[in-house]
């Protein structure tokens, strides 16, 4: 991994503490788009760019709800290729990517540093561009996906509407329950150098996934009978579980094909059209154990599991609404 330092690229390792536990730093570009331009930052077709990888989960919430509101001819794209090397995120040429047509980089890096040239920090996916002010706006994906939901409607082609009025603050305090021990869970397990903290990091994992299993034994999403931000948060965890994070992370207590509820509401939500489109196994594969040498030092990929994600499921058994997006 690297950062920038006064503009500068350097190597760095991973981030730890003296107990060895993996701390992620917070992003640093938090600006916001707004439908009405108060912001600064005006709701406009054409006039921001998305710089994602498919490989990176919190990248590709930001991907599905650009697919689900029907933006894809309103916020243009960019996409990475799969491995970091010691240049970090590199635009290349193979399957699946998608080249800076807006700035013209080779690496992310330097997207950062065209933003500002002094810029010392993390380089992370996803980044929202704004081609009028040539800055980022925003590379918090929470806060990239709200912008998405709610501040261009007047530009989606779809009217679905994944933060509704009366479930806002379920949403909210959602995302804030499953983002420490789930979505962060499987970091702080993976890149924990102490026994102590990849224990304590394993265990908030699966006391939170046996949560979330009796919740979706009740009712069909994480809300209730919608899908809402919450679930596309929830679900890029889940996607990659068994392929890496069971075994490349050590998060082996169980798969999610042995949980019976959450393995069936991650079929649904990846068979939602304009969903799949924005998951690549393979892309996810090699970045995890190509990147990562110090937890993979082979950087061997292994070829399994084989996983039918479009395999049927029984979720609707569990809602009161004949349609999970309507």
């Amino acid at each position: 991994m690297g950062v920038l330092v006064d503009g500068k690229w350097v190597s760095e390792r991973e981030q730890e503490d003296s107990q060895g536990k993996f701390i992620r730093p917070s992003t640093t570009f938090r600006n916001k788009i707004t439908a009405d331009g108060s912001s600064g930052f005006k709701a406009e077709p054409g006039r921001y760019h998305l710089y994602i990888s498919w490989a990176c989960p919190w990248a590709q919430r930001t991907a599905i709800m650009r697919n689900l509101k029907g933006l894809e001819d309103v916020i243009s794209l960019s996409v990475v290729g799969a491995v970091i090397n010691q240049n970090s995120w590199e635009f290349t040429d193979e399957p699946g990517t998608i080249p800076d047509t807006v700035n013209g980089k080779n690496y992310l890096w330097e997207v950062y540093r065209e933003a500002d040239e002094n810029y010392s920090g993390r380089v992370t996916v996803p980044v929202l561009w704004d081609k009028e002010n040539a800055t980022i706006v925003n590379n918090e994906s929470r806060e990239i996906i709200r912008m998405f939901d709610t501040e261009f409607e007047d530009f989606a082609k779809s009217n679905v509407n994944f933060y509704p009025s009366d479930l806002q603050e379920a949403v909210d305090n959602t995302i804030d329950a499953i983002y420490q021990p789930i979505n962060n869970g499987v970091y702080r397990a993976g890149f924990a150098t102490s026994q102590a903290a990849y224990e304590e990091g394993v265990t908030d994992l699966f006391d939170a996934l046996d949560h979330w299993e009796k919740v979706l034994d009740r009712q069909r999403y994480l809300c209730g009978d919608r899908i809402t931000e919450a679930d596309w948060c929830m679900f890029t965890t889940l996607l990659r579980f068994d392929a890496v994070y069971y075994v490349h992370f050590k998060c082996n207590l169980r798969r999610i094909v042995d949980y019976p509820n959450l393995w069936n509401y991650l079929k649904d939500l990846y068979q939602q059209p304009g969903v799949k489109e924005t998951c690549s196994l393979d892309h996810i594969k090699r970045h995890y154990y190509k990147s990562h040498p110090k937890v993979n030092p082979t950087r061997i990929v292994p070829k399994g599991p084989l996983i039918d994600f479009d395999a049927p499921h029984n979720r609707e058994q569990r809602s009161h609404t004949p349609a999970a997006i309507a």
